[in-house]
């Protein structure tokens, strides 16, 4: 599994974790939904700055982000 999918599949676990839909997501990044959509699929390289997004929208640090990858 590439690092993409990884990414993908920890942001989508830890979505579901939260009862968030991508759309509520989404908007606790200020991202779009389809864009929250592809992340998880791992057919986006997604760039430091919006995975620090993703991060405080969980409340959690970039490195707890990327544990267990």
């Amino acid at each position: 599994m590439d690092i993409k999918s990884k990414i993908g599949n920890k942001i989508r676990k830890l979505r579901h974790q939260r009862d968030l839909s991508q759309e509520q997501f989404a908007n606790l990044c200020g991202l779009d939904r389809t864009y929250i959509a592809g992340i998880e699929q791992g057919k986006r390289n997604v760039s430091i700055v919006n995975l620090e997004k993703i991060a405080k929208a969980f409340e959690i640090s970039l490195s707890k982000l990327f544990k267990d990858l």
